[in-house]
């Protein structure tokens, strides 16, 4: 395993070169970091150097990093994670790729390059409110159309302050204000003297 990851790592440098942010090595896997003006292009040259051929995307999510290591993260908020696989070498990698704005995370979208980036993209957008610069059907995945805000936040609300309902009159999903009452629940404990034959 060693020897495949400094194959990996030694062709990932060569290749990518100074576009690599950061590369580490931890627990069997490598995580290369780039920035998001080169993320596409990185993309790109993963998929089709032959060294590399990364042609296929495991997976891609978003993330938000403002409550990391206990607030202690001082860097860009959002990024994006993607898992790739080389089935030609049989290895794995995971990209990242920091937002540079906070207030409206924007990354190019890969779904060019792996069409199955697709709903992943979708999702991030969805949960984490991050726009994919290029996708062709950006909109949420998961929520209700009407949905305000993006759940995956660390700073979304846990309580909320409307319900949804569906309005057979209406024919329509409706928005009611909700009233959530802060309560503690203790549960009842009933002992018995002889519980289980003991004395």
């Amino acid at each position: 395993m060693t020897q495949k990851l400094d194959t990996l790592q030694a062709a990932l440098e060569r290749v990518l070169g100074d576009r690599i942010v950061s590369l580490v090595r931890r627990l069997g896997e490598i995580t290369v970091t780039v920035k998001s003006v080169d993320y596409a292009e990185v993309a790109k040259t993963l998929r089709d150097h032959p060294h590399l051929a990364f042609q296929q995307l495991i997976d891609l999510c978003g993330m938000d990093y403002s409550g990391w290591r206990d607030g202690a993260w001082d860097g860009a908020r959002f990024a994006a994670v993607s898992h790739l696989l080389s089935v030609e070498h049989n290895w794995r990698l995971r990209l990242r790729v920091f937002a540079p704005d906070d207030d409206f995370p924007v990354l190019a979208s890969v779904t060019p390059i792996w069409n199955g980036a697709n709903w992943f993209e979708r999702e991030a957008f969805d949960m984490y409110g991050i726009m994919f610069d290029g996708h062709d059907d950006l909109r949420r995945i998961l929520t209700d159309y009407g949905f305000i805000g993006h759940p995956m936040r660390k700073d979304f609300p846990v309580t909320g302050h409307v319900e949804m309902t569906y309005d057979a009159e209406q024919k329509r999903v409706v928005y009611q204000p909700v009233s959530i009452e802060p309560r503690e629940i203790t549960p009842r404990i009933v002992r018995e003297d002889h519980y289980g034959g003991l004395h």
